[in-house]
């Protein structure tokens, strides 16, 4: 079959292909062709610059362009010399020499892929694609759902809601600083994650510039590769490496994304049970089914299928942040087989976000069930009786409030009314106990 979205195996370029098409600019083997074709240009460039040869100044922008260019032809080419060579970034030092000819820079062919190994393309081109999906189609998603999540925090600053502990009823709330728990949360993982660099290795064959030293021994090959990719790429590089880089940072942000993904999971499980609770209705379009054989269904679909994607995506990031940090020796290869994957974690994670947006839009916050809930949890004011009555050294008011609430009887408003009414306190304290309703005790926020 030829590959489309009804034939795809993944479900991330089949079933969900329109919603994540942005991301084949960065974990496509498109992309990595292409970033790595970035790296190889720049680098002939920054030989240049360090006066290893002369390179025309003239020739900078139609350099640059092979990359700022560069097309599904270029791409196959490069697969089908890659079908000979057998060597993935061969084919594209062979495709840029080729590049060099078209322009005229036939004798500056051997200064491409200098005193290079494969890894120090594929540990700058990985980063750099790695650095752009976070910076340009991550962080742009979470910070849109943070931001919703936020406006309707502030919205519902004024809705007491009944709490739960440990599933039951306990001390009222306030709904929306409920969702600003997680907006707290999820800002907190952030600041961590960008405290976080995006590494990269660049260094020769073992990472000691052993080529470059013994071609050029007077050059100071460490400043320069600083430079390079600090400055030039805009990574961080790591001064002592084998052939690879070391993967401690991107597991790093790996676990943190995780971190990030079990927040919205915890986020998404409570909107559900909300919905079970009917303290949320949802929007209906007029086409749509819940269910095929229950016509009155409106099922939370957007919330479970954020909590499954969120799973996977997890699954993925931790194989990937206990796996890279481990390599044999000097380099073996399996980091290179699962960094291919990186799409499949983020796909899933970007997906899940885009669930929970969609979810939190069809929202219809349902007062009166919540208000229900409380009236018909007058118990829970039991705390705020027996807190005032410590304050006024009344004996063993908990112990008090215990006996009244745990008798097995339902507790009415007339039942704690009555049990206020029977305690040796002043008129104006008992005045002060049946202003507490659980409607009112929510705490600051109130």
């Amino acid at each position: 079959m030829q590959l489309q979205p009804l034939t795809a195996i993944s479900p991330l370029d089949g079933r969900y292909r329109n919603q994540l098409e942005e991301l084949s600019n960065y974990f496509s083997e498109f992309a990595l062709i292409r970033y790595r074709v970035m790296v190889e240009v720049e680098y002939f460039i920054a030989l240049a610059e360090q006066k290893i040869f002369t390179l025309p100044k003239t020739k900078l922008p139609a350099l640059r362009k092979i990359y700022q260019e560069f097309t599904i032809e270029n791409a196959q080419l490069i697969k089908d010399t890659e079908k000979i060579t057998n060597h993935d970034v061969k084919a594209v030092e062979y495709f840029l020499k080729n590049e060099l000819k078209n322009l005229g820079l036939e004798d500056k062919l051997e200064w491409v892929h200098f005193g290079l190994t494969s890894q120090d393309i594929n540990n700058t081109a990985t980063p750099l694609f790695w650095k752009d999906a976070i910076e340009h189609v991550y962080m742009p998603a979470l910070a849109n759902l943070i931001l919703e999540l936020k406006q309707l925090g502030k919205s519902w600053m004024k809705i007491p809601m009944l709490a739960r502990t440990h599933g039951q009823p306990a001390s009222p709330t306030i709904l929306g600083k409920e969702i600003l728990v997680f907006v707290e949360r999820l800002e907190g993982q952030i600041s961590l994650l960008g405290q976080i660099p995006f590494a990269a290795k660049f260094g020769g064959a073992t990472g000691n510039f052993n080529a470059h030293h013994v071609a050029f021994p007077k050059i100071n090959w460490e400043k320069f590769g600083e430079k390079f990719v600090n400055n030039v790429l805009g990574l961080q590089r790591m001064q002592y490496t084998t052939q690879i880089e070391h993967y401690d940072n991107i597991s790093a942000q790996f676990d943190a994304l995780k971190r990030i993904n079990t927040i919205l999971i915890d986020f998404s499980r409570d909107v559900w049970t909300y919905i079970s609770m009917d303290y949320f209705k949802q929007k209906i379009k007029k086409n749509e089914v819940g269910s095929s054989a229950m016509p009155h269904k409106v099922n939370p679909i957007d919330f479970e299928n954020a909590e499954g994607n969120l799973g996977i995506a997890n699954a993925v990031f931790e194989h990937l942040s206990a796996k890279l940090p481990i390599s044999r020796l000097q380099r073996d290869l399996t980091d290179s087989t699962v960094l291919r994957n990186l799409g499949v974690p983020f796909g899933h994670t970007i997906l899940a976000t885009k669930s929970l947006r969609k979810g939190l839009s069809k929202l219809i916050l349902n007062e009166a069930k919540l208000k229900e809930d409380l009236e018909n949890n007058w118990a829970v004011v039991a705390e705020a009786i027996q807190t005032v009555l410590r304050r006024e050294n009344y004996p063993q008011p908990y112990e008090a409030l215990k006996e009244l609430t745990r008798g097995g009887e339902q507790i009415t408003q007339k039942t704690i009314h009555k049990f206020i009414d029977g305690l040796k306190i002043s008129a104006a304290l008992k005045k002060e106990l049946k202003a507490i309703t659980p409607h009112n005790y929510t705490g600051l926020w109130a």
